[in-house]
């Protein structure tokens, strides 16, 4: 397993994984998105590619972001998934489903395993 995947299949993904740690941790913010996926081994995601990410997300109404007061430092920003965003993940992970079952049958694979191993 590599986390130096090709750039077009984090593009492919990238909204649907940070809908998906929205919804699992509820409010978030920014750089704890950007752990996550590191430590999901989806590679490092930069501020300069999450941050216009979350944006649109929220510019679409699946995320709702707030300002909270920071103890210590500054104050960030937090982001929570909407109605809108739960409904949109479900559509994209059957879809995201079907299609890699596709290209999975394209390619010969007849099954998967975790973790990709």
């Amino acid at each position: 397993m590599t986390d130096q995947w090709p750039q077009a299949w984090t593009r492919a993904a990238i909204e649907m994984c940070v809908l998906a740690l929205v919804k699992e941790s509820g409010l978030t913010h920014g750089y704890e998105i950007a752990q996550r996926l590191r430590d999901a081994g989806l590679g490092d995601i930069k501020g300069g590619t999450l941050y216009p990410i979350l944006g649109r997300l929220e510019d679409r109404g699946q995320l709702r972001s707030q300002w909270t007061g920071g103890v210590g430092g500054p104050g960030r920003k937090i982001v929570d998934i909407t109605d809108e965003g739960v409904r949109v993940l479900e559509a994209s992970v059957a879809d995201w489903v079907a299609w890699t079952g596709r290209v999975a049958a394209t390619i010969g694979v007849t099954h998967s395993t975790p973790g990709g191993q």
